[in-house]
């Protein structure tokens, strides 16, 4: 079995990895709008998860590590891939209903989740004051990205951001489930398979109950889109979130996850030419300000 030694802070490394993950998450947020052009979304979610799944089996062959070892990791396992599938699609149904800039901020209510689940669930994780505060401070750099959209809601706003606040619950409980059970005792690579497989299956049942139209288009562009999301995203950067997860504290970890919607707006200034505003530039300074704040290191009494 799995044996993992958790460190109390991240470290170089942690923080090397988690500015890897985030800038690719962010351009993952691009790729998947342009691959929205040719594949529906959440069938494009189901696609990858399926390509990554053979990818991770292939590694776990490669490596010999073990598939069927009685660890009991399995029902946790189907667990977590019915949260992961779940949360994919509160988030594609609610922006039937909602804006994307809305979704974001209702989103990354995620690591409240965390934090909250940490203090109840995991013994020595829980944040101090002054973390919490950099929580806050990362969130009202979010918001301050996406103010403009943050107007009076319509009832069928309400209904999307409601559905947006119940994937950010799903998300943040994966993480504590990851942290909790025997799934912390396995090799990441297993706990990421159980993901992907599970969301293999629900989320292209999920595209047919919505009635998504699939596949409309296949270029050499949206296939590489949707390379990207499957190779570098869903197999490679997923195993090393699932790694840290493991290795480090989850609050600290779900800090970082305010970079990702910023990294997706400057991947959109980059790539596809959008502006960038004062605000942007105000979020980013709010959003690295709270990080360090979650993650400074304090001399002990």
């Amino acid at each position: 079995m799995h044996s993992v030694t958790a460190k109390s802070k991240l470290d170089l490394t942690a923080m090397m990895m988690l500015s890897v993950l985030r800038a690719s998450w962010g351009v993952n947020q691009v790729t998947i709008k342009v691959g929205n052009a040719g594949i529906s979304p959440v069938l494009q979610g189901g696609l990858r998860s399926a390509g990554a799944a053979l990818l991770v089996w292939a590694w776990m062959v490669w490596r010999k590590q073990p598939l069927l070892e009685r660890d009991g990791s399995f029902g946790w396992g189907v667990l977590v891939g019915l949260l992961f599938s779940f949360e994919f699609l509160l988030i594609y149904w609610g922006l039937d209903f909602t804006i994307v800039s809305r979704a974001v901020v209702f989103l990354y209510m995620m690591p409240f989740v965390v934090a909250l689940g940490a203090k109840l669930f995991i013994p020595g994780e829980s944040l101090q004051r002054y973390q919490i505060i950099g929580l806050c401070c990362s969130f009202l750099g979010i918001v301050v990205a996406f103010n403009e959209s943050l107007q009076l809601p319509t009832v069928h706003m309400l209904i999307g951001d409601t559905m947006l606040l119940g994937a950010a619950v799903l998300w943040g409980a994966t993480t504590i489930v990851i942290k909790t059970t025997p799934l912390a005792r396995i090799q990441p690579s297993k706990t990421l398979l159980y993901q992907l497989a599970v969301s293999a299956v629900v989320l292209p049942i999920g595209s047919l109950a919505m009635g998504e139209a699939g596949i409309i288009r296949f270029t050499p562009l949206i296939a590489g889109c949707l390379l990207y999301q499957t190779v570098w995203v869903a197999a490679i950067t997923y195993l090393a979130w699932f790694w840290l997860i493991q290795n480090y504290p989850a609050p600290r970890l779900a800090s970082f996850s305010f970079f990702t919607p910023l990294y997706g707006v400057l991947a959109g200034v980059l790539l596809l030419k959008d502006p960038l505003t004062p605000s942007i530039l105000t979020a980013l300074l709010l959003v690295a300000t709270g990080i360090y704040l979650v993650n400074r290191r304090v001399a002990s009494a």
